[in-house]
């Protein structure tokens, strides 16, 4: 059985050319994903040992410093700080991007489960659909079950943002569920860049370091179905709307990148890392390199997509996310 793709305005399927049945790539994509959901999951309260004693943490834990690759890490009042300093502006780093995480995850459940409401009676894209929600389920706990335990004044997005996603969220999924699966790609495949980088660059805490490796695991499988979405559904589109996703996805990534990549102002009202230092990891070479870097697949998806633009070359550029690769390296 093949996917069905359905027009934002109308709910009525989109016209497939002909032979797309046979060349799609979702379904078969989907019955792969769907089994691997079901031999190789994972539990947040089974497969982590939170009271194993070698996983406690804490403020004062000297195993949380910053990752060598973090822009903070490389600035010289960092490095002057105690090491004790140092684990505490770590842990809080990383429980921020956890608590964007957790946030994030809450929300593309929100969009996932409106597009699993509208689906087919046979659809293999409802079984699957529910597998990532499911999963996603998990990886909130885990995420929000370690900040609790960092005992941290963690918030994550900005308050503004926390406000009007809820509400936005489910009406672009409906109404431009390309845009949607962008910001699916928005969240996911930062944060999975940085993990990848972390755990074969780094040491870290053996807590943060199980963690990870579940959510890399189990996020191969959400990023794989969205951009095979996104690959089957673009092509389809209007040009207007294709002009449109163009533009609006570099946009998108320059809200996104920087909340999974950046340090957080929280380090100065709580750590009282001076706002200069802040400023200084976010605009160093380092820094903006490290969000040209977390989209790099991205800017590959949207060259193989014919979405690459002059003007969407251009806002690319101006969001400050645009480098001269030809494809994006796989981790």
């Amino acid at each position: 059985m093949t996917a069905t793709l359905t027009t934002p305005s109308t709910g009525a399927p989109s016209p497939e050319p002909a032979g797309a049945a046979a060349k799609s790539k979702l379904a078969p994509l989907l019955t792969r994903l769907s089994r691997q959901s079901v031999e190789k999951h994972h539990d947040a309260y089974t497969d982590v040992d939170w009271d194993d004693p070698e996983l406690a943490i804490g403020p004062d834990d000297l195993r949380c410093a910053l990752f060598d690759f973090d822009p903070l890490a490389q600035t010289s009042w960092y490095r002057e700080q105690t090491p004790e300093v140092q684990a505490r502006i770590g842990l809080h780093r990383v429980c921020a991007a956890f608590k964007v995480g957790m946030q994030f995850e809450n929300l593309l459940q929100r969009g996932l489960l409106s597009h699993a409401f509208r689906l087919p009676n046979g659809s293999p894209e409802f079984r699957y659909v529910l597998h990532e929600v499911i999963e996603e389920s998990q990886h909130s706990m885990m995420f929000q079950e370690l900040v609790n335990r960092s005992e941290l004044p963690v918030e994550g997005m900005p308050r503004w943002l926390r406000i009007t996603a809820p509400l936005a969220v489910p009406v672009i999924q409906r109404l431009f569920p390309e845009q949607f699966f962008v910001l699916v790609l928005g969240g996911e495949d930062p944060v999975d860049h940085l993990q990848r980088r972390q755990l074969r660059e780094g040491t870290t805490h053996p807590l943060v370091e199980r963690i990870m490796k579940i959510h890399v695991t189990e996020e191969a499988r959400h990023i794989a179905y969205a951009r095979t979405y996104l690959k089957e559904l673009v092509p389809t589109l209007p040009a207007y709307r294709r002009h449109m996703l163009a533009i609006r996805t570099p946009l998108v990534l320059w809200i996104m990148a920087p909340l999974m990549v950046d340090p957080t102002h929280e380090l100065h009202t709580v750590h009282g890392v001076p706002r200069s230092v802040l400023a200084e990891a976010r605009t160093s070479r380092e820094g903006r390199q490290l969000r040209k870097d977390s989209v790099a697949k991205l800017r590959k998806l949207c060259r193989e997509l014919g979405l690459m633009t002059p003007a969407g070359r251009r806002m690319w550029k101006r969001c400050g996310l645009w480098d001269d690769d030809a494809a994006a390296t796989a981790d």
